[in-house]
């Protein structure tokens, strides 16, 4: 036993390998099962790292006499939360987190699967540095960690990486990271070269012509700050020229980060129209806006920036809707010598995983989303687009699962969080939804005390 702070890390192969059951518990999740089961209790039957059986009938009376028993006392129990998109450090940015902080961050936070972003030093443009991220997270990771390799070499906008390459040696997709694609004709031809390969093309849409030296929303409330502002139509003409372009070459297209209305009508259009398009959401923008920066608040300066309050109404409503396929953490830890600095100068940036849960939580206490929505979002759809076998109650499927009570109450303390830098928007804020325990593959790779 390795142990963590606030968590205890189990390798016992003798626990591997005996059946493990989680009884009298919520099940939240997308199984096929789930319409019989999800207003009573049940149960959950691991069997070598994966879902042997889930339901009312998982209960102690019907388990093997050699099965580890975990009475879960009505707390919810769901798959474990998959991420698409989150800073981990290595190689090249230690200093901010490295792949063991963010996957013990992961861990506490209910996230079993991380999908890394490629903006790294070096990026991840070439086979080599997949293979490093892979061999890192299987020595040093508490939780899944599936590299997303470069869309273009150098994340430079001009040529495009050996996306064929790069998927062979494990990438799972294909992105610049913050960087947008400038130059419609490369962006063209990467999709073109991924629809080949059939591989996912995640892109991060901003005009940064555009958006010039803005540093939050504009609007009335950054010309009271006097803050230069982002327009929102930054984001939406570069999200209409890659909805476009994935019409014209056929191509998976994921849209990273979405935060204004004028992005949804774009994302409605080509799912009306039958398009491979998805997007994703930050944990951020569905629960905070542009009033919560208030005096100069740095942690909570953001790229995109935060909108405002009826924009997020919008996005929360589309979430609900399903127009919005995933929430996402958008993890991007930045140390205290570039967030204590004036507000247009700090970097932009803020950690997510630890909180994404939580967070997500306040919007189904305050009736604008369900349970099994939130859930949805950040388990079977991101596992879905990323074509994983977990993020479900199914059997046969990974046993990667967590316990959570979505009540119990506590408040965000900067520093008892895993992640190297404390950068966090919700600096002591009172949350509701402790994760008690995760379990990747059928072992417990955190407890919460």
């Amino acid at each position: 036993m390795v142990e963590g702070r606030g968590a205890k890390m189990m390798f016992s192969s003798a626990i591997a390998h005996q059946p493990l059951a989680l009884v009298n518990a919520r099940l939240v999740g997308a199984s096929s099962l789930s319409a019989e089961w999800r207003r009573g209790r049940g149960g959950v039957l691991i069997v070598d790292g994966l879902i042997r059986d889930a339901g009312p009938g998982v209960a102690q009376a019907n388990l093997p006499s050699h099965a580890r028993i975990l009475d879960c006392g009505g707390d919810v129990v769901s798959p474990g939360l998959i991420d698409m998109r989150a800073f981990v450090g290595e190689p090249g940015a230690e200093h901010r987190e490295t792949i063991a902080s963010a996957t013990a961050a992961a861990a506490a936070g209910g996230v079993t699967t991380i999908l890394a972003r490629p903006d790294t030093f070096p990026p991840v443009d070439e086979a080599s540095v997949v293979d490093f991220l892979l061999r890192r997270a299987r020595d040093t990771g508490r939780v899944r960690v599936a590299p997303s390799a470069a869309l273009t070499q150098g994340l430079r906008g001009e040529e495009i990486a050996e996306i064929g390459l790069l998927q062979q040696a494990g990438a799972l997709a294909f992105s610049d990271g913050a960087h947008s694609i400038r130059n419609a004709r490369v962006l063209r031809r990467a999709m073109s070269y991924a629809r080949d390969f059939d591989a996912l093309v995640i892109h991060y849409a901003e005009d940064r012509d555009l958006a010039g030296e803005g540093v939050m929303n504009e609007g009335e409330f950054a010309t009271r700050l006097g803050l230069s502002g982002v327009p929102r139509e930054a984001e939406a003409i570069v999200l209409d020229r890659d909805v476009r372009l994935a019409a014209l070459t056929g191509a998976r297209y994921h849209a990273a980060l979405v935060t204004t209305s004028l992005s949804l009508e774009i994302i409605a259009r080509a799912k009306a129209a039958g398009l491979p398009v998805t997007c994703a959401v930050s944990i951020n923008h569905l629960t905070l806006n542009e009033s919560d920066i208030g005096d100069y608040r740095t942690f909570l300066k953001l790229s995109p920036p935060l909108r405002r309050e009826d924009e997020r109404r919008e996005l929360v409503a589309a979430l609900a809707s399903g127009l919005i396929d995933v929430i996402v953490s958008d993890h991007n830890p930045q140390d205290v010598e570039t967030k204590r600095l004036p507000f247009a100068e700090a970097e932009d940036g803020a950690i997510g995983l630890e909180t994404m849960l939580s967070a997500g939580l306040r919007l189904v206490s305050s009736g604008e989303l369900t349970l099994d929505r939130l859930i949805e979002a950040m388990t079977l759809r991101p596992a879905e687009i990323l074509r994983l076998p977990q993020g479900r109650l199914d059997v046969g499927a990974p046993a990667d699962l967590i316990r959570f009570d979505p009540e119990e109450p506590y408040v965000v303390d900067p520093a008892k969080l895993h992640s190297r830098c404390k950068n966090t928007p919700f600096d002591e804020a009172r949350m509701e939804g402790r994760v008690k325990l995760t379990l990747v593959g059928g072992e417990i790779v955190y407890e919460g005390e």
